[in-house]
């Protein structure tokens, strides 16, 4: 059954928690801080009391001991940032002016100064901010945010255990600050860093803490040797401090492979490790290196990033394994549950029969709370837990929901053909460019415009049954023709009818699709204050009906020019939802594929000249391994193609990526074949131009030249010293001029002004072009 020495202390923990509340409270005061309705104060106080309410729901609902510190007004990289005082020099006045005011000019930047850039978190839809150092960085540490959490959840009477970035991670994920040589390396800092990291934990030691965790998930990627050396020798220095705390060193997402044995010998208390997924193989490769001897091990048998109910019996099996491997085994989620919604029981809507093989983050503490039972008082105790997973286990392996035979025949139909061209791309652009009849430099959009206040509210009040859908039609009709009016105005080539109908560019397709289920608090954090609602892919999908042609038909009635038909690609359609999780993702790419395919051909067939497929996800969803990385790309490009191919050789396919790194997947956008595509590069100062000329890319492409997740408003100086730099690059012919991504975040006014200076920007460097 048990070992009842290793199983007696088995203790139930959480990486970290959900942080915006039920009813997305969090996001709520932060916003009304930026607009002046909220204090200062009155946004502490609102943080706080999420904090507790989180501490004690966990404590009630069965969690031994707590995490603190993962609380975040914006983001646990920028968090670490502040903690260890590598504030970038055109921000130090505003954090020394104002803590709060500049932390938050850090995230989204001022109309004078320039934000961090973003990017994801290794292979999910969260977003941080990259941190910028240089040989000249000088750390300094401020533990205040880690001490006054910690002593917050010690004044509630729970264990708590404060959860920071590991400074070999924060270092890594690090890029060298603007005016640094790219090839300086960041952890070349780490012998500056650690002293800092240090005193931090001496401070949490003397607040209380017992445990501290320092997460490293950068090492569950390819490692150098150096890059090894490095974390043995940081390690090596933290554990063989003497005024600490214990530590322990989680790692989650993937198998930490040549990782592993380095941090098995480090002088430290415990390793907290995934065993899920692709990371299930650290099972075996904990056995290899002989196990954990007088360590802690913390098993994230409990995934933490899908919404799936657990396998109770497979969770007891490999916990059962790890006992032998261990001093003290503890269980918890595989990552921070921060990537699930909260709770399945406020989803009062969903399909009945799907609500039992869902678990989000309440669920899944209680599922961690069931699995310590069960090593610590044997399985007798939980047999009715595990009697019901089992049932639910299988009636969805019996579902029809899950089984529909005409979506598997005709994924069974498909040929190599159906995922290609017909005409190669030299004499596809020949035949747009006749068709089009488009300036050098031509300007457009991403696609959505501003989500306003009128917009939300038709929308509530067509679900609430307020308003009849004549009314509501007619109101986004009146939408679009505002956003058509402008575009024309403002003197963009290519228009859109700025998505005014979409609750969300995931969500909005899911909920038309067969196979797919919305929820309706189900959401999680994208980055900052936006938060998403991933729909769940439960079964077996098909498209019913068309989907955006009406509204895409409606507003080309309105312009002669060219107006996109905008949709999202398949591996975005899988990334930004909770996909199932009973059959290769791939399969499940390749339904949602054949069902976008239906929707090109049909707005091909409305009359559409240019169909914009966006797939920011791709890079997002790369393999940690690199070993893993073909097999992956081999299949996501293709169900691009199997989406875009059916089409003729005049019609222009156009895509959309953003805030990744690009460098990656650079062979793989061209493996997409889409005729044009629009790419993040405001930020990062056109580094993706450049690569991609470096690489040869043979299409044409927009590199972004406004930065849309900052308030500020780029001058047109400003984007012609962009485009200067992207003309460097990628010839004139090859390039057009496009905001990052989408305008849906934004405010009108500072759209207008943008807009009307990109296209002012187009028009002066297009006059300098030699004729």
């Amino acid at each position: 059954m048990t070992s009842k020495s290793a199983a007696a202390a088995a203790r139930a923990t959480v990486y970290g928690y959900p942080r915006q509340g039920p009813n997305r409270e969090l996001k709520k005061a932060i916003e009304g801080y930026w607009k002046g309705s909220v204090s200062a104060d009155a946004l502490r106080q609102t943080a706080k009391d999420l904090r507790v309410a989180n501490w004690r729901r966990l404590a009630a609902d069965g969690i031994d001991e707590v995490p603190t510190g993962d609380f975040s007004y914006y983001d646990h990289v920028l968090d670490t940032t502040a903690l260890v005082g590598a504030i970038p020099e055109r921000h130090r006045s505003a954090v020394a002016a104002d803590p709060l005011d500049g932390y938050f000019a850090m995230a989204r930047g001022t109309q004078e100064v320039a934000p961090l850039e973003m990017t994801k978190w290794f292979d999910t839809n969260y977003h941080y901010l990259v941190p910028e150092l240089g040989p000249d960085t000088v750390f300094t540490a401020d533990s205040t945010k880690q001490v006054t959490e910690l002593q917050e959840a010690v004044a509630l009477g729970l264990a708590a255990r404060p959860v920071l970035v590991g400074p070999v991670t924060y270092l890594l994920l690090a890029k060298p600050a603007p005016g640094v040589a790219d090839s300086f390396e960041p952890l070349s800092l780490l012998d500056q860093l650690l002293p800092v990291y240090a005193e931090v934990l001496a401070d949490l030691r003397a607040a209380g803490a017992e445990w501290v965790q320092l997460d490293e998930p950068a090492l569950i990627q390819d490692r150098t040797t150096d890059e090894l050396d490095a974390t043995a020798r940081a390690y090596a220095t933290l554990g063989n401090l003497t005024d600490r705390p214990k530590l322990l060193i989680a790692s989650y997402f993937d198998r930490l492979g040549e990782a592993l044995p380095v941090l098995a010998k480090a002088p430290v208390e415990g390793l907290a490790i995934d065993f899920t997924g692709p990371a299930e193989a650290n099972l075996d490769a904990l056995a290899s290196v002989g196990g954990l001897r007088g360590k802690r091990l913390v098993a994230g048998v409990v995934n933490g990033r899908n919404i799936w109910i657990n396998n109770l019996s497979k969770s007891l099996s490999t916990l059962a394994t790890l006992l032998g491997l261990a001093d003290r085994v503890d269980v918890s989620s595989s990552s921070s549950l921060l990537h699930v919604p909260l709770d399945v029981a406020a989803e009062t809507d969903l399909d009945p029969e799907v609500l039992p093989w869902l678990a989000f983050a309440r669920q899944k503490t209680a599922e961690i709370v069931t699995l310590t039972r069960g090593i610590t008082e044997g399985t007798e105790a939980i047999a009715t837990e595990l009697a019901a997973n089992r049932a639910a286990h299988d009636a969805r392996a019996g579902s029809a929901l899950t089984n529909r035979s005409e979506v598997r025949d005709r994924l069974t139909g498909v040929t190599a053909a159906d995922s290609r061209r017909a005409t190669p791309y030299g004499e596809r652009s020949v035949a747009q460019r006749a068709r089009l009849g488009l300036p050098l430099l031509p300007t457009t959009t991403v696609g959505s415009f501003p989500q306003t206040n009128e917009l939300r509210t038709a929308r509530a009040e067509l679900r609430a049954e307020r308003i009849g859908v004549p009314e509501y039609d007619e109101r986004i009709q009146a939408e679009i023709r505002e956003v058509l009016a402008f575009q024309e105005k403002a003197g963009l080539d290519v228009l859109v009818h700025g998505e005014p109908e979409r609750n969300d560019m995931v969500q909005y397709f899911a909920e038309q699709l067969d196979g797919y289920l919305a929820t309706q608090h189900g959401w999680v954090q994208s980055y900052g204050t936006r938060y998403v609602r991933p729909p769940v892919l439960a079964g077996d999908i098909s498209r019913p009906e068309p989907m955006t042609v009406r509204w895409w038909q409606y507003a080309q009635s309105q312009t002669d020019r060219p107006v996109k038909g905008m949709l999202t690609g398949p591996v975005t359609m899988l990334a930004w939802s909770f996909v199932r999780d009973d059959q290769p993702r791939s399969d499940t790419a390749r339904q949602v594929a054949l069902a976008l395919r239906d929707e090109v051909n049909d707005l091909e067939a409305a009359g559409a000249a240019v169909i914009q497929v966006d797939e920011p996800a791709l890079r997002e969803t790369l393999p940690l391994r690199q070993a893993d990385r073909a097999a992956y790309l081999a299949w996501g490009t293709e169900v691009f193609r199997l989406s875009t191919s059916g089409v003729r050789a005049d019609t222009q396919i156009h895509t959309h990526m953003c805030y990744v790194e690009f460098g990656d997947i650079l062979n793989a956008l061209d493996e997409m074949d889409a005729d044009v595509a629009s790419l993040e590069a405001a930020r990062s100062h056109m580094q993706v131009a450049h690569e991609l000329s470096d690489a040869g890319y043979p299409r044409e492409v927009g590199p972004g030249v406004y930065d849309i997740h900052s308030p500020r408003v780029p001058g047109t100086p400003e984007i012609v010293s962009l485009l200067q730099k992207g003309l460097a690059a990628i010839p004139a012919e090859r390039l057009w001029v496009n905001p990052d991504c989408g305008l849906k975040t934004r405010g009108w006014a500072e759209v207008r002004d943008s807009l009307q200076n990109l296209v002012a920007a187009a028009r002066a460097v297009r006059d300098e072009l030699p004729s």
